[in-house]
């Protein structure tokens, strides 16, 4: 009963973390930056679109041409995996190497807005299997339903596996933290202690020197 609940509660985090819909504004020279925790080999698909305040109507249009979004990502390591220059409606996609922490950040192309209006951006982020477009894969490798089906089936195992993996690493790396922290207490309480008695010591020979300089020994 416990191990179908835990494979349950596995398949629903799994669920709710590979898809996130959201939108946000964001000023002329506003940097606006996400971080998604995504195992490694995974691929992530951003489907986006930019929408430009009118003041006339207070409403938020399709923005004119050459306004767009600067995207950059970055592992882990803090490396560019991407750094690219996108129009206002789009997909960004790439994919990670090593576990962790990505940061996503995206930023307007141009500071040249008229009367320093906002933007729109609207975000929708796929992870894993989330991210794959089934319907293209069928067309282009001829499945039938049951073959899609099972290949739909065997990717989700797959990116579940890579979950299970990334949390498995995460407590490792938490466990780690823990030791190195706990050392780092256990030192320094022991130098504070080493501290004390060699101050202790030094007063008592100190005091022992001036009772008899005063003759009161």
């Amino acid at each position: 009963m416990k191990m179908i609940f835990y494979s349950f509660f596995l398949l629903s985090a799994y669920l709710l973390s590979s898809v996130q819909c959201l939108y946000f504004h964001i000023g002329e020279t506003e940097r606006k930056c996400f971080i998604e925790e995504i195992p490694d080999e995974t691929t992530v698909v951003s489907h986006y679109k930019v929408e430009l305040f009118d003041v006339r109507t207070g409403g938020f249009t399709p923005p004119t041409p050459g306004i767009g979004m600067n995207v950059e990502v970055k592992d882990p390591d803090m490396k560019i995996i991407l750094s690219r220059v996108y129009s206002f409606e789009g997909k960004i996609s790439f994919t990670s190497h090593i576990p962790g922490e990505h940061i996503i950040c995206l930023y307007s192309n141009t500071t040249a807005w008229i009367g320093g209006t906002q933007l729109r951006v609207h975000l929708d982020i796929q992870v894993g299997d989330q991210a794959i477009d089934y319907a293209q894969v069928a067309q282009k490798e001829k499945l039938s339903d049951l073959q899609l089906r099972i290949r739909q089936l065997v990717e989700q195992v797959e990116q579940i596996i890579k979950e299970q993996s990334y949390q498995r690493f995460r407590e490792e790396r938490f466990r780690q933290t823990s030791e190195s922290t706990h050392q780092r207490v256990f030192w320094w309480s022991l130098s504070q202690l080493f501290i004390l008695l060699v101050m202790g010591f030094w007063q008592m020979r100190h005091l022992k020197s001036f009772f008899e300089a005063k003759k009161l020994v």
